[in-house]
């Protein structure tokens, strides 16, 4: 099981400092979303000035970017740059030797709008400018995409090239999907995995570390095991975003792979 965790989860702290934890606490790879406050790898002085100095630091840790994540709206038609940016985290990617980046419907984990024939146009664009680069764009489940079996039309209709980053959480807290149903209808097209607890307090969804939610976890993992998932295992901490989460990206990144250990 390759254990990974998301940069959302320690908006503070430097690349040295989050690579250096996952190696203490025997994870194989890191997510970049934001870095100090930046959240557009490719404006990042570790992907840019410094990036000869970034992929030593990787080559010397043992340390895996297991994706780059973006925040590519593709069915928001006020993301007019979402098809520019996507390219230029292929680009970084293929440079960095890292094989996935995502991109999503829109920038809600629920159903909140959205274009599904300005998705498609754009998700074709980006998959057709990553074939022959070793990096493959993947759509969340979110947005546009809570329901799986319409994920997997959609990603059956772009063809070769697209894949799906299941992120565990939306389809079953937004859409009330039983797990079984998601992994029966995406299948071989799930190629990534997030991981986060929650449970539903006074109406909102309130984010727990893992095991003190209600996210069926054992059910999604022995499900994946079944499938012969072999990916990354993915924990979103999503402290940038929530200023509830006071727990240090430390404690809760220790937690998660103590809890993962149980598999």
């Amino acid at each position: 099981m390759k254990l990974c965790f998301s940069t959302i989860g320690c908006p503070d702290w430097t690349l040295r400092d989050i690579v250096a934890t996952a190696k203490d606490l025997g994870y194989e790879g890191i997510e970049i979303r934001s870095i100090r406050g930046e959240v557009d790898a490719t404006k990042m002085r570790e992907f840019t000035i410094d990036i000869d100095k970034t992929i030593q630091l990787l080559e010397r840790t043992g340390i895996k970017i297991a994706m780059l994540s973006t925040n590519c709206a593709l069915a928001n038609h006020n993301d007019e740059t979402a098809v520019e940016r996507a390219k230029a985290y292929i680009d970084l990617a293929s440079r960095l030797g890292v094989k996935f980046i995502r991109v999503m419907s829109t920038d809600r984990p629920y159903f909140d709008g959205g274009d599904l024939a300005l998705c498609t146009k754009r998700y074709k664009q980006i998959v057709e400018y990553a074939r022959g680069t070793g990096v493959t764009p993947l759509m969340e489940t979110n947005g546009l995409f809570l329901d799986s079996k319409e994920l997997a039309d959609f990603i059956d209709g772009i063809g070769d090239g697209a894949g799906v980053l299941w992120d565990t959480h939306h389809p079953y807290r937004y859409h009330d999907e039983p797990i079984a149903e998601t992994v029966k209808n995406l299948g071989s097209r799930i190629k990534y995995v997030h991981l986060k607890d929650s449970m539903v307090e006074k109406g909102k969804v309130a984010y727990k570390m893992m095991g003190y939610g209600d996210i069926p976890l054992d059910e999604i993992i022995s499900t994946l095991k079944d499938v012969g998932y072999d990916g990354y295992y993915t924990f979103e901490w999503v402290k940038l975003w929530n200023k509830d989460l006071v727990e240090d990206g430390g404690v809760v990144f220790a937690h998660y792979a103590n809890y993962m250990r149980r598999f």
